[in-house]
């Protein structure tokens, strides 16, 4: 079917998108417009990667844009959330919006901030959002909610993950409550049970393994790959392990190479493998562009051992990618692999999830994945596999994909074959049933509420995925208990029989922090002392939280330094510091001090150590530490606030200085300086040695003088002085 000859769709529209190079359809595509997408009904889009989920939610985005009202798109993380901003803004950012004389559509994105109301994201007429945030905007009652006709839950299957799941179930649940008219498009990896979310979400369902590209499933055995389809293929071997040579063997037919390995480690190990042979794959040209990205690299932000491990690999055509790179590494490593100039990416399984980087072939380094649940490593599950085999075969370069499982010591082909290649992915289960995060989803809906009482809290769950699939009898109970818990903590308080948020459990649900951190972070403000500084003690604080990741536990050579900052900074803290003389001191020690390596490292960054120094003295990769500090910094914001809700304004005077030094990595002296746009801790320090210690020895700098500082320069001197009085 034709783009063209849909009916209805605006002329503009359908224009644009023949520029785009989209002008017909795919057979799930038209599946999804014979079933009603387009005149309003819910939809539950279930098919691989790469069949076409974004066009038909960008054709039912502007019809219902067409009827008036606006679009919501949900993604479940920050990077996927970015990708598809992008989609759509190039698409409707070229189209006119229907019946005004706005020039064209608007798109707007928002994924952090959760404490702002989300207001002038009404402005837009595609909202693009994390599921997080936009639980927040709904805790806010943001007025534009009621316009909203059209919400695009992507990933929806992720309702099973224990993580993500609780939070995408509980918004599309008040969907389906609060704005009962509105559309829901589900978009979602084929799963077992798919009829189940169907039958929740009040929708129809298309439900199809076909795929634009045609994927091959293979298993590497004793020297060769033998395929599903009958094709068998020996390899040349080298000494550098079965993953490399069968990676390298689609490199060799013109292909790329996604190796997902089990560890971060391991994936780096991986691509300094790969980048021993790949040279020889490689042109002048290209090799002289992969010089360029790695000098690129390594000039963008603070260099340190992995950025300059990473700079060497990708001079060498591989790469590595996990969630311990620095974001823009990412960023960089993912734009050179989307323009075939990287040829291997090695990663651990979190990529599978996120961004779209299909490959030629796709190779599953190890079948075993460290689980904590049970203290060792386990099988992975057939929908993690389902997930990675997902991004072999790049539609527009290859006619078909391949994804190679490697037999061994884990497992046999037999049984890579049974378990995997036969096998059916686990079907989606319901996480809300656990105790944190129903205890914070439930906060979240009595506090956005005038008041509810119990049937109706108990009503709404029930309509939720747990409400399906768990019986009556265990839906209440476990509601109920959260309910005592929030009654005993004084988040919420019950009179007439109903229950309403109390000023801390609004101010705690707002935030949108688990209850239990707030709890931890109230015993803190209760514990400390007027006239008294508290600096490390907050730090401390926060760590204990549940909300604090990633945690850092302590190690037997970190006992000297943590004995040194208790000893010298005890009148900081905001607990009780174990006696060790007390019988119970181990047990008291593992709980407060346990994690404290996440401490240090967090003192040694507003102390303003160097990024390699925190790095190798606390075994810390860039990407943690960067996680580590944007939650620190949110935490120690919700301390604050809580504070002020206390009436302690001396505390919530010092975290907003200590926010700062947080936010930047820096010592109390650099604050005024690194409020300037583009002066980060680096820069502020070195105007700050050179004797530019305040805005006005700025302002009265010429801007020759500013440049001649190491690490500003021309342009970073103008930039500074277009921003002073």
């Amino acid at each position: 079917m034709m783009i063209k000859d849909i009916p209805d769709l605006p002329q503009e529209f359908v224009e644009v998108l023949g520029k785009m190079g989209y002008e017909s359809l795919y057979p799930p595509q038209k599946d999804a417009i014979d079933v009603g997408v387009l005149e309003g009904k819910n939809l539950l889009l279930a098919t691989p990667t790469a069949s076409g989920k974004t066009l038909v939610a960008i054709m039912a985005a502007i019809k219902a844009i067409e009827r008036g009202g606006k679009v919501v798109y949900l993604a479940p993380l920050r990077a996927l959330a970015s990708e598809k901003y992008d989609e759509f803004k190039e698409i409707f950012g070229q189209i006119k919006k229907p019946g005004t004389q706005r020039s064209k559509l608007r798109v707007f994105i928002s994924t952090g901030d959760f404490d702002s109301s989300g207001e002038s994201l009404g402005g837009a007429d595609v909202i693009i959002l994390t599921n997080e945030r936009f639980d927040s905007v709904i805790r806010h009652g943001a007025s534009w909610l009621e316009s909203v006709t059209l919400f695009i839950a992507d990933e929806v299957h992720l309702v099973g993950d224990a993580h993500r799941g609780p939070t995408l179930e509980m918004i599309l649940a008040k969907v389906m409550n609060y704005v009962p008219a509105a559309q829901i498009l589900a978009l979602s990896a084929t799963v077992t049970n798919t009829e189940d979310l169907a039958k929740w979400l009040n929708a129809v369902m298309v439900q199809t393994n076909w795929r634009p590209v045609r994927l091959v499933e293979g298993i590497y055995d004793y020297g060769k790959i033998v395929f599903v389809d009958g094709d068998q293929k020996k390899l040349v071997q080298s000494n550098r392990g079965a993953p490399i040579d069968v990676a390298i063997d689609a490199v060799n037919d013109g292909g790329q190479s996604l190796i997902f390995c089990e560890t971060r480690k391991r994936a780096v190990s991986m691509a300094e493998k790969a980048g021993e042979i790949l040279p020889k794959f490689l042109s002048f040209d290209d090799s002289a562009r992969l010089r360029e990205l790695g000098h690129k690299i390594l000039s963008t932000g603070e260099e340190t051992e992995v950025s300059r491990r990473l700079a060497e690999i990708v001079a060498k055509g591989a790469a590595f990618h996990h969630a311990g790179l620095d974001s823009k590494h990412r960023k960089i490593v993912e734009d050179a692999y989307r323009d075939r100039e990287i040829k291997i990416l090695t990663s651990t399984p979190t990529l599978a999830a996120g961004v779209n980087l299909p490959a030629r072939r796709v190779v599953l380094s190890s079948l075993m994945r460290y689980n904590v649940e049970e203290g060792g490593q386990t099988p992975i599950t057939v929908l993690e596999f389902k997930q990675m085999a997902g991004r072999a075969g790049r539609p527009r370069y290859d006619e078909f994909g391949e994804i190679v499982l490697i037999a061994g010591n884990q497992m046999t082909a037999a049984e890579i074959y049974e378990t995997y290649i036969q096998g059916k992915a686990e079907p989606i289960k319901s996480q809300l049933s656990a105790d944190g995060p129903l205890r914070m989803h439930l906060l979240g809906l009595i506090a956005s509420s005038q008041g509810m009482t119990e049937d109706d809290v108990i009503n709404f769950f029930e309509k939720t995925l747990f409400g399906s699939q768990y019986k009556e009898i265990t839906v209440r109970s476990r509601v109920k208990k959260a309910l005592v818990y929030l009654e005993e903590e004084e988040l919420v308080i019950r009179r007439n029989k109903r229950f309403r948020a109390t000023d801390f459990g609004k101010r705690v649900a707002m935030l949108y922090i688990d209850p239990e951190s707030a709890i931890i972070l109230r015993r803190g403000i209760k514990l400390s002392e007027r006239g008294t500084g508290h600096t490390v003690g907050i730090l401390h604080l926060i760590v204990q939280t549940p909300d604090m990741t990633p945690k850092f536990n302590t190690r037997g050579k970190d006992e000297v330094e943590l004995d040194e900052v208790v000893q010298s900074k005890k009148t900081e803290f905001l607990v009780p510091i174990p006696d060790t003389s007390s019988f119970e001191y181990y047990r008291q020690y593992d709980e407060l001090l346990g994690d404290f390596r996440t401490v240090l490292a967090l003192i040694s960054w507003i102390s303003e150590n160097p990024e390699q120094t925190i790095l190798e003295k606390y075994s810390v990769e860039p990407g943690d530490l960067h996680r580590m500090v944007d939650n620190a910094d949110w935490l120690v914001y919700s301390f604050g606030e809580l504070a002020r809700l206390y009436s302690r304004n001396d505390l919530a005077l010092e975290v907003s200085e200590l926010r700062e030094r947080v936010k930047y990595g820096i010592r109390s002296e650099l604050i005024p300086l690194t409020r300037l746009e583009g002066i980060g801790r680096v820069r502020a320090r070195s105007l700050f040695g050179a004797g530019f210690s305040s805005i006005d020895k700025l302002s009265n700098a010429p801007v020759e003088k500013l440049a001649s500082v190491p690490k500003i320069g021309p342009a970073v001197a103008a930039q500074i002085k277009k921003q002073l009085p």
